[in-house]
């Protein structure tokens, strides 16, 4: 159920809070067999249940979220409750203070009722966690979720919670919104708090939504930001300006998914949107300089760490990769950040949306190192960031949703791209595809 179906059960009395957070708790025991959690919140998610049930009964009600069960990556801060990163480092943190996303949930009324199993310390793609559990596809359990908000993902895909936090710093909400056939939001850098969440890259990390529709996205980012994302639902897309790339995007994809892609993309038309073809900037050069920013701000942070017993193979291989990067590579990224942004602006003289595959490839299966991409093989990780990781670069908002599935009944995801700070009309025009396409 979405989050506006649940809260008017809640309200016609049909479930209360109690009822409703006893059966998700029941149902994360029992059908939860993704791996997609590492901590459950049971007592304070009862005793938050039992407020907010004496709240509606006074006529008090806090919106949309109030009584809505949800859960946290791993990576936000609880109160009193333990956060890992998904990591060995901080297998016993328990922090004394809420996250700025988990006060405002809680002040809309939501009950966390757990923290979610991810990629160790939110470093990949794949989710398979060596520490605690790689997490499973529900579409498909042969397949990895994506990452590094695989747990998050995982939890909506398989229909036992509405809506999750996730975490994007190269694509980390996205991949797994694609991969399992969800929403995802990557809004506008800095639009979301990111107060009392674990760091990768700090001039790259967004943290955003994760939900069963557009509308339970655009909900969670009302509550996120303390802003009114409400804009009025699009009967047709007339007016809007979509813009196709005509290079990079659909260069060295599967061809279903091309296939799903442009399907969504015609319908787009049909609705009455503008669609045209565009050039796009040199996306591979921004790739590189977003990897010569991520890179070596993540090893900063674990500098001091020097067993590589404390980390997953492939995590401790990335952070000594990142002490590779010369000072003046990174300092240039930083300074590219700026003429590439130009550049990419340029576009929004033009079109109003950008829209693109959200990945190139469906779920890989788990322990794929490479994929067959036409007549390419390619690393799967790389593979897998190559149509996201820019965007975490120049801060746009991006959204994915599904827009079909392949002929084995795999999703596919589209991205939306759109200028800074149109994160509300990227989910108006998402919330208006939606229904078409998926």
């Amino acid at each position: 159920m979405t989050v506006r179906e649940l809260g008017q059960q809640l309200r016609s009395r049909k479930v209360s809070c109690v009822e409703l957070i006893d059966q998700t708790l029941a149902a994360l025991k029992s059908r939860d067999t993704f791996r997609s959690v590492i901590t459950l919140m049971e007592e304070s998610a009862r005793a938050e249940a039992v407020e907010r049930d004496k709240e509606l009964a006074a006529g008090v009600d806090r919106g949309a979220f109030h009584g809505i069960p949800i859960a946290h990556k791993d990576l936000l801060y609880t109160r009193g409750v333990l956060t890992t990163a998904g990591s060995l480092l901080f297998r016993d943190f328990v922090p004394t203070y809420d996250a700025a996303v988990v006060e405002r949930f809680k002040t809309a009324g939501a009950i966390c009722v757990a923290k979610t199993n991810l990629h160790e310390l939110a470093y990949g793609i794949t989710s398979g966690n060596p520490h605690y559990g790689a997490v499973l596809n529900p579409r498909d359990t042969t397949r990895i979720p994506g990452g590094s908000s695989g747990g998050s993902a995982a939890l909506v895909a398989a229909g036992l919670l509405p809506m999750t936090t996730g975490s994007d710093t190269g694509g980390s909400i996205r991949i797994p919104a694609s991969y399992c056939g969800i929403t995802g939001l990557k809004p506008t850098y800095g639009r979301v708090s990111r107060h009392g969440v674990l760091p990768l890259a700090f001039s790259l990390d967004h943290v955003g939504p994760m939900g069963s529709c557009v509308e339970d996205c655009r909900l969670a980012m009302d509550a996120m930001t303390g802003d009114r994302f409400k804009l009025p639902a699009l009967a047709t897309l007339r007016g809007m300006r979509i813009g196709v790339p005509r290079n990079f995007y659909f260069e060295r994809i599967d061809p279903e998914v091309n296939t799903a892609v442009t399907r969504a993309i015609t319908e787009m038309g049909r609705q009455g949107a503008a669609v045209s073809e565009i050039q796009v900037p040199d996306m591979d050069a921004i790739n590189t300089a977003a990897l010569m920013v991520q890179l070596p701000e993540a090893s900063s942070l674990y500098e001091r760490h020097t067993d590589a017993r404390q980390f997953g193979n492939d995590v401790w291989l990335l952070i000594q990769q990142g002490k590779l990067i010369p000072a003046h590579e990174y300092v240039n990224a930083q300074r590219l950040r700026t003429l590439f942004r130009q550049d990419f602006d340029a576009l929004w003289e033009k079109i109003d949306v950008l829209a693109t595959p959200t990945t190139p490839i469906v779920a890989p299966g788990v322990g794929e190192t490479t994929v067959q991409i036409g007549a390419v093989r390619e690393n799967t990780r790389m593979a897998t960031t190559r149509l996201v990781r820019a965007i975490n670069y120049l801060g746009n908002p991006a959204l994915s949703l599904p827009c079909g599935k392949t002929v084995a009944g795999l999703p596919v995801g589209l991205q939306l791209i759109g200028a800074p700070s149109s994160d509300p009309k990227l989910l108006q025009v998402g919330r208006a595809v939606e229904a078409s396409v998926a």
